[in-house]
């Protein structure tokens, strides 16, 4: 199969999984919020970013390794790949015992990460290590989806935890339902996840018999020391997203009490829900993006990243203008007004995203090019913004000071990737990206401030009912202004030939 069928399926198979999981996870939130308290909901939050900041020990080298295996994957070079694989198996056993120690060496620490958490120190120690061996153990197997991946097969990764997620949320049900007892609540999860990597692993290794074959050449000195130098790079990067992306929920429970992080936790799983949608379709090409620039010529890779670039602005314009509209509307339904977050930090948490979306692309692009030494420091000055203004202003403002230093952060890579970016993959100036930026930018505001208006009108009265009417208006009055303004567009018409070439072949069977 080509790109293009490639990313089909891929997306098609990513769309079912989200979907499966998002219904499970809304019901696992719902029955958890009815049956269990805030605090572990908290508790739940606070420790998935702790062992996602553990987690930066594994400091970019599964990102160098996946742009390494992208071209002899495509040169189908079964001797090199048995190469990297096995480089790749070495270093995540030394990262999954990195992790594990420093782990460990966090515990005596947990009482003073987690403020007011309703539980004793022991319980809070178990649970933390639970969270810590699903970590750990996840590197004896994750490094084998590489090889997935870089040949385009994203699906078989979704689709084996996609079922993984079904069987768990299902027993979580039952487990909160019967006992509502929060230990057994995790230990499923965990079972559930542990069955799963052996099962992975006996697969792949079926699947890609490679894998298991002792006779492997070591790389050279010089394709080593390639991966090591991109490596070097990407522990910045990893460093300072960690330290910008990562730390908010820290910063919650250690400054203002654990129960916000799980108020904070309920709106993340609504936009994450639906970013994860939107994100399905970026992160399913990044493979291809990778086959794309082993490939094809720099100025045909620009042209389908400026139309990959249209869509994103496309896309995230229509998910943040229905979030600042229906999020918070979306959380009184459904949970009730004691949930709510106040206005000012939700409206910061959504710029953050609008302008999150807006590099999507070029995060991906950049990732699958290989580009990672050239922006090394900024990852580094971005998270040293984020912690200090968060730090800061979370003692002077509260809850929406945090994520006025998260949108700050994130700024400084809107305004310097471009520039490098153009630079390097495309030899040009980055002046036309700016532009580009300030008419989408101005595009979505004005379509946001009238569905702005009419909501007032609409959900003035709130309930289900007037809900899904304001969602359906705020779906035809965006989408219609889009049309009308970029529907001449050459990337549009990219984009308009793809889905009709698409619905042609669906309607020949």
């Amino acid at each position: 199969m080509g790109r293009v069928k490639f990313a089909e399926k891929n997306i098609a198979f990513g769309y079912i999984g989200q979907m499966a999981t998002a219904l499970m996870s809304f019901v696992l939130r719902t029955i958890f919020i009815a049956h269990l308290s805030k605090e572990l909901l908290g508790i739940n939050s606070t420790y998935t970013n702790v062992l996602s900041i553990l987690s930066m020990a594994e400091l970019g080298i599964g990102t160098a390794l996946n742009f390494a295996l992208y071209a002899p994957v495509a040169q189908n070079n079964t001797g090199k790949i048995k190469s990297y694989m096995q480089m790749y198996r070495k270093a995540y056993t030394v990262i999954a015992l990195i992790v594990a120690a420093i782990g460990l060496a966090l515990v005596p620490f947990l009482p003073r990460l987690v403020k007011n958490p309703g539980v004793t120190n022991s319980e809070l120690t178990l649970y933390y290590l639970i969270f810590l061996f699903n970590t750990v153990s996840t590197y004896f197997v994750s490094y084998k989806y590489s090889l997935c991946n870089a040949e385009q097969r994203n699906y078989i990764q979704t689709n084996i935890n996609t079922l993984t997620k079904i069987i768990t949320v299902a027993i979580q049900i039952l487990v909160i339902l019967i006992t509502e007892n929060f230990l057994l609540y995790l230990m499923t999860d965990a079972a559930v996840q542990l069955l799963q990597k052996f099962f992975v692993s006996r697969y792949l290794d079926k699947r890609y018999p490679l894998l298991t074959e002792k006779d492997v050449e070591p790389l050279s000195p010089e394709e080593t020391g390639e991966i090591w130098r991109k490596t070097r790079a990407l522990v910045m990067h990893k460093v300072g997203d960690v330290a910008r992306l990562q730390t908010d929920s820290l910063i919650i429970s250690s400054f203002i009490q654990v129960s916000v992080s799980g108020l904070v936790d309920n709106y993340v799983l609504v936009m994450g829900t639906v970013t994860n949608f939107v994100n399905i379709i970026f992160n399913s090409v990044i493979s291809s993006f990778g086959n794309l620039i082993a490939t094809e010529s720099r100025q045909r890779q620009y042209e389908l990243f400026r139309v990959y670039r249209f869509f994103a602005s496309w896309i995230y314009g229509f998910a943040v203008t229905g979030f600042f509209i229906l999020l918070s509307p979306l959380i009184q339904l459904w949970l009730g007004d004691q949930w709510l977050l106040p206005a000012s930090a939700v409206n910061c948490i959504l710029i953050d995203l609008y302008f999150k979306g807006d590099r999507i692309v070029l995060s991906n692009f950049k990732t699958a090019a290989g580009v990672f030494e050239q922006d090394k420091y900024l990852a580094l000055i971005q998270g040293a913004v984020n912690l200090v203004l968060s730090i800061v202003l979370v003692q002077k403002i509260g809850l929406t000071g945090i994520y006025i230093g998260t949108v700050v952060s994130g700024l400084i890579a809107n305004i310097t990737k471009p520039v490098i970016i153009y630079r390097v993959c495309f030899d040009r100036s980055a002046a036309s990206y700016f532009v580009e930026t300030l008419k989408y930018m101005a595009s979505m505001i004005a379509v946001l401030l009238i569905c702005g208006l009419i909501s007032g009108k609409v959900i003035a009265n709130l309930n289900f009912f007037t809900f899904i009417v304001m969602a359906v208006i705020i779906t035809v009055v965006f989408n219609g202004c889009y049309l009308l303004l970029y529907g001449r567009t050459e990337e549009f018409q990219y984009l308009r030939r793809l889905v009709v070439q698409k619905l042609g072949k669906i309607m020949r069977r």
